[in-house]
């Protein structure tokens, strides 16, 4: 830690430092983040260039009472550090630590709780009109960065904070980067607004000559200031935010401590909706971050040295999907990948890289991504949109309106289902195979290891009858051969991956393999348990779960999502419908009914219950409950 760094713990602390102070400030919390995170893990390269940002905007306005509201939050690992958390930061993204993004219960300092993106400028609208309806005045901050601002939602809230007239400043963070290279319109135009030759040749000049001028200049490029406004209006055209009702300022150098100081001094002191545009750059001040801003967007542990991370044993699901796509379509020119700013993250690269002319990043845009898959596939292509689960959620409206409802077939490939990890609540697919199986025409399925996951992506390339969601983990895929050819399932067909006598476990995608090892373990005491991989959540193998339940006198389902409406709830129903044996004993084992915290998950996993530990121990007493009932297991031994 630096010797500024020590004596500030509040934005209070800021109040006492001048302009050189809080430049050497900027790079001790610089180096502090990076030694930090370095053995964490987490979002290093946004929040290294938004540090002399988040000081400035902590030392002019008076936070809390002034609300900094952060889209997204990756970048707010400077607003933690100046906001009484700076010797938990350690803790980061750890089990029982700091989130790793803003979290209105963690401090007070945090006004809104975010992880998706561009939800900023509508929450800050919000608490701009409710102080407006009791007549405070404190000021509403929101910090979006560029990549954001590719969304509708962000728009949305931007045309209705323009209309409204409502004091609200909208800071434009512009890194040219979402975690992917930003892509599109939007991001040309703010690259004009930024590079525009012109614009900038004159500004510099006008700034340099009244610099030069004897008395009064800081007066004078005041005023100066003024006309520098109306300039880069005509010349950059920065209307489009003009138009939308907002006064706009910038560009605005991000990283020069005493420019950030006089704009946001004197824009603090005006009025309605304003947006400040601000020139950052992503990784700054870490060689490896800089050169490699979007592996260093979300990274786990690294070498501080070299920025190096540790080598994986065995390849991601997301690496997997990248090249078993890529290696179908060497065969097959109408697949098309789909990404919403995440061609690195879900392993969609492989494909881009071979098949540039079929990739397409839409930035992000989620809802836009499925849709636009939609038009494709009715004009003879098959799409298959890569997205993380938990962005889904986002683009619901159009899964079911704009493809499902049409029987439109477009494959959903869903990365990062189930638990995730150190990312916590925002970034868990908890939810996924609920809000699916609801919808109908669509086709769920989910692999118990690698193989299976290439026969599903080749089944869902050769169907082309309905719509299809494959939904897999984060982490290393097991199970994957080194030479494997394709084969095609039947859809709606589960498979018996391990016989057995007493106890039957219907388990889905990457609980199919702990599912086993519980079985393993308890055929030592005596308990035989039959395990069904269901692969398919929709349609579910309905004659397999009449045939089980028929079978056998206890029966557990078990998935990695929601306890509601999920795997579980599908066979609840069928044994429901088909009136089978009242003296079934059936048991849902998942996600609980509430939101699980950040932390490593296997830890996760183990607080909640679902550990291979904890699953044997609640079968079996389960077990010997019915043996008490049950002749059928009198002869099982239940005292080991």
């Amino acid at each position: 830690m630096g010797k500024i760094l020590d004596t500030v713990n509040y934005p209070s602390d800021l109040k006492n430092l001048d302009a050189k102070e809080l430049k050497i400030l900027a790079e001790e919390i610089r180096n502090f983040i990076i030694s930090s995170v370095c053995k964490t893990g987490g979002h290093l390269a946004p929040s290294l260039g938004v540090v002399e940002l988040t000081i400035v905007l902590h030392y002019i306005f008076n936070t809390p009472v002034d609300k900094i509201i952060w889209d997204v939050g990756h970048q707010a690992y400077v607003h933690k550090i100046l906001t009484g958390r700076k010797k938990m930061f350690n803790t980061l993204r750890q089990y029982g630590g700091l989130s790793g993004f803003p979290k209105i219960t963690e401090s007070e300092y945090d006004a809104f709780g975010v992880g998706h993106s561009s939800t900023a400028i509508s929450a800050a609208l919000g608490f701009a009109t409710s102080r407006d309806l009791k007549n405070e005045k404190n000021k509403i901050i929101a910090v979006v960065g560029d990549g954001a601002m590719t969304a509708g939602l962000s728009f949305e809230g931007l045309n209705n904070a323009g209309a409204s007239k409502r004091d609200l400043i909208v800071i434009l963070n512009d890194n040219r980067m979402s975690i992917s290279p930003n892509v599109g319109a939007l991001s040309k135009y703010f690259t004009q607004i930024i590079t525009n030759p012109l614009y900038n040749k004159i500004k510099e000049d006008i700034w340099w000559l009244t610099g030069k001028l004897p008395m009064g200049s800081n007066k004078v490029r005041t005023a100066v200031q003024r006309i520098d406004d109306g300039l880069k209006t005509m010349v950059v055209e920065s209307s489009l935010f003009e138009h939308l009702g907002f006064r706009y300022f910038g560009p605005v150098e991000g990283h020069n401590i005493k420019e950030l100081l006089r704009v946001f001094s004197d824009v603090s002191r005006l009025k309605g909706p304003i947006l400040v545009h601000c020139v950052t750059q992503k990784g700054k001040g870490y060689k490896f971050a800089e050169e490699n801003a979007t592996k260093f967007h979300g990274i786990g542990k690294f070498n501080l040295e070299t920025g190096s991370t540790k080598s994986k044993k065995l390849p991601s699901y997301s690496e997997v999907l990248g090249k078993t796509v890529a290696e179908i379509a060497e065969n097959d020119e109408k697949i098309v990948g789909i990404t919403a700013a995440m061609a690195e993250g879900t392993g969609l690269k492989y494909f881009a890289q071979r098949f540039p002319e079929r990739f397409f990043d839409v930035g992000i845009a989620e809802q836009h991504a499925v849709t636009f898959s939609s038009g494709l596939a009715l004009n003879g292509y098959k799409p298959i949109v890569v997205i993380y689960s938990t962005f889904l959620q986002r683009a619901l409206d159009q899964l079911i309106h704009d493809v499902a409802l049409q029987n439109i077939p477009v494959i959903f490939a869903l990365d990062r289902a189930g638990l995730v990890g150190h990312d916590g609540p925002t970034h868990h697919g908890s939810f996924d195979l609920s809000f699916l199986r609801f919808v109908p025409n669509l086709v769920i399925m989910s692999p118990k290891d690698g193989n299976e996951f290439r026969d599903m992506l080749w089944t869902a390339f050769n169907y082309n009858k309905a719509p299809i969601a494959i939904r897999y983990p984060r982490g290393q895929c097991l199970g994957l051969s080194e030479k494997y050819d394709f084969n095609t399932l039947k859809i709606g067909e589960a498979e018996i991956v391990k016989p057995g006598e007493h106890i039957a476990i219907l388990a889905v995608g990457d609980r199919v393999i702990p599912a086993v090892k519980i079985a393993q373990r308890l055929a030592q005491q005596n308990i035989s348990v039959c395990v069904i991989n269901c692969r398919f959540i929709k349609p579910l193998d309905s004659k397999m779960i009449v045939k089980t339940a028929k079978k056998f006198p206890v029966l557990f389902t078990l998935e990695n999502n929601s306890i509601i409406g999920g795997l579980g709830s599908g066979v609840a129903e069928i044994i429901a419908e088909k009136k089978l044996n009242d003296n079934l004993i059936f048991q849902r084992l998942g996600l609980p009914d509430r939101f699980i915290t950040h932390g490593d998950t296997d830890t996760l996993i183990k607080e909640i219950g679902l550990d291979i530990d904890s699953l044997s121990e609640q079968i079996k007493k389960i077990s010997r409950k019915v043996s008490i009932k049950n002749t059928l297991f009198s002869k099982l031994n239940f005292s080991k």
